[in-house]
């Protein structure tokens, strides 16, 4: 690799990490569509641990209600909206942590493929479109029932499958159930904390047993560029979410997985 392959790669998986559009699959993608070689799950981890620092400090406040209250519900069973929402995230984790133990050696292997891309891309945009066109909800994240929650987190499951989009399939999730816009948006950004965690986790206990040389100085440039990224994009898109709608991404979605159809096959 080379600083421009790592700040390019940084860019697209901050800006693309929170957009309903699958961070996974662009980054299967520019070393497809360039001379580039796969930059390999090691570096993803990394560019995704930037997207991890920029939405927990973007939520740092909501963080710290929801992890005082989390608190006192396990002490002293005192449970508020906070409390709730914590247990909500935890709740809604166990679906994708079970299914990517499950099928790790499938993602890391067969399920990386352009044609598997393009086929996520257009089938969960699709879903994406009509989510967004015929449930028009209202419901807001403290309205969500234990079953709300169980059905975003098994959706979240479903985005092992690359071009999915984690971010699109819990919003796809939660416009179904009702909720509004940035409700849904609100809910996934939260979500997204404890399954990269848990990826970063696992994949840095690998590399340490592997004992694989890392460069550490392409991966923290990596980490602060997906940071800033992604830190902005999840400021504009939650102001403009109401506005503009899903639609402008699922042509986006269909317009290039229709193109990777074409490429390769």
């Amino acid at each position: 690799m080379d600083w421009l392959q790592v700040i390019v790669l940084a860019m697209v998986q901050g800006l693309t990490e929170f957009l309903p559009v699958s961070s996974s699959a662009h980054l299967i993608l520019v070393p497809a569509l360039t001379s580039w070689e796969d930059q390999g799950l090691a570096f993803d981890v990394a560019l995704h641990l930037g997207s991890l620092s920029a939405v927990v400090i973007y939520f740092r406040r909501d963080l710290i209600k929801m992890t005082r209250s989390w608190t006192r519900s396990v002490t002293h069973r005192e449970m508020d909206s906070d409390a709730r929402l914590a247990w909500a995230v935890i709740l809604g984790t166990i679906p994708v942590g079970i299914a990517g133990l499950l099928l790790k050696d499938s993602i890391e292997t067969v399920l990386r493929s352009p044609i598997y891309l393009a086929i996520g891309l257009i089938v969960f945009g699709l879903l994406l479109s009509w989510a967004d066109w015929r449930h028009k909800g209202e419901r807001e994240v403290e309205e969500m029932n234990w079953k709300d929650v169980l059905f975003i987190g098994l959706a979240q499951a479903v985005a092992l499958f690359p071009g999915t989009s984690r971010s699109g399939i819990t919003m796809t999730a939660g416009l179904m159930l009702g909720l509004s816009r940035e409700a849904s948006a609100r809910f996934s950004f939260l979500l997204s904390i404890p399954v990269i965690v848990i990826a970063c986790a696992l994949k840095s206990f690998d590399l340490a047993t592997a004992g694989v040389p890392v460069d550490w100085a392409f991966m923290i440039g990596g980490v602060v560029a997906s940071g800033i990224s992604a830190f902005l994009c999840i400021h504009f898109f939650l102001a403009f979410i109401n506005r503009i709608g899903m639609q402008p991404f699922v042509i986006y979605r269909i317009i290039l997985g229709v193109a990777l159809l074409w490429m390769f096959l």
